[in-house]
């Protein structure tokens, strides 16, 4: 019986190696179905180390979460490669604003996370089973893209919340996922969030996943992204006649960011 499941276990596993190099389709439906498994069952278990360790929804449990998405890159042969981590370096709270490619952004996002720093997300992400509840346990902020009112609200006690707790924010202000090798517009949510706190707006730029990852051409492979920190933009001084300025700023410094990491001409 043992030796019938082994060999019956065997050929499913060949059988799903030639459909996988016959099939980019089959290949690319199989990496994201493990990616996705990986991401429930990593936060089942990161949701229990977090309520032993800090016994609930608090910023200090990204530290464990942090720790367990690092190690998914070995899974998919990513490498990062990371330039000005010292930028992250500055005193008090900070708007962290980054291009949004794809599902795979959290694992880019986890590879330079700085210590005390929460994500601003769709309020949706509450309701994705393990990982809707490991990142609630990690602080994200969570707005109604739905309603400019409620999402003003928000961000209102974010800027309160963030000089009471020294925090940095993490925002896309693409607002949705992009994978087009380009930026879509930005939104100006988080620059005003930036103005009104006063505090400074620091660049984080991935290179295109497209040479690896493009889920229109079933693409998914191993690959290499590199990640650029770029200097703190200062917004002392600053009033909203300023946030459009500060947002074109931000954006074309970004796309040219973006450009040269992933070798495309500007």
């Amino acid at each position: 019986m043992e030796l019938g499941w082994l060999l019956c276990g065997t050929a499913v596993l060949l059988l799903l190696h030639v459909l996988m190099e016959l099939s980019p389709a089959v290949n690319f439906a199989l990496r994201i179905g493990f990616y996705c498994v990986l991401c429930m069952v990593s936060s089942a278990l990161a949701a229990a180390a977090c309520l032993l360790v800090n016994g609930g929804r608090t910023v200090k449990n990204m530290r464990i979460i942090k720790a367990v998405v690092k190690t998914f890159k070995y899974f998919f042969g990513l490498r990062f490669e990371v330039k000005g981590l010292e930028n992250f370096e500055v005193e008090g709270p900070a708007i962290i604003v980054s291009n949004h490619q794809s599902i795979l952004d959290m694992m880019g996002l986890m590879e330079v996370l700085p210590d005390n720093c929460v994500q601003v997300g769709k309020k949706e992400l509450m309701y994705t089973g393990t990982v809707g509840l490991i990142i609630y346990l990690g602080g994200v902020i969570f707005i109604n893209r739905k309603s400019t009112s409620s999402a003003k609200m928000v961000m209102a006690e974010v800027a309160k919340t963030m000089a009471a707790d020294n925090l940095k924010v993490w925002v896309y202000p693409e607002g949705t996922r992009n994978c087009t090798g380009d930026l879509l517009p930005f939104k100006k949510g988080a620059f005003h969030l930036a103005v009104q706190a006063q505090v400074p707006v620091i660049p984080v730029v991935y290179s295109s996943f497209t040479t690896f990852y493009n889920p229109k051409t079933n693409l998914f492979t191993s690959g290499k992204i590199k990640v650029e920190i770029l200097p703190p933009i200062e917004t002392k001084g600053l009033t909203s006649d300023d946030v459009t300025d500060l947002t074109d700023r931000c954006f074309r410094t970004m796309r040219e960011t973006l450009f040269r990491l992933s070798g495309r001409p500007s």
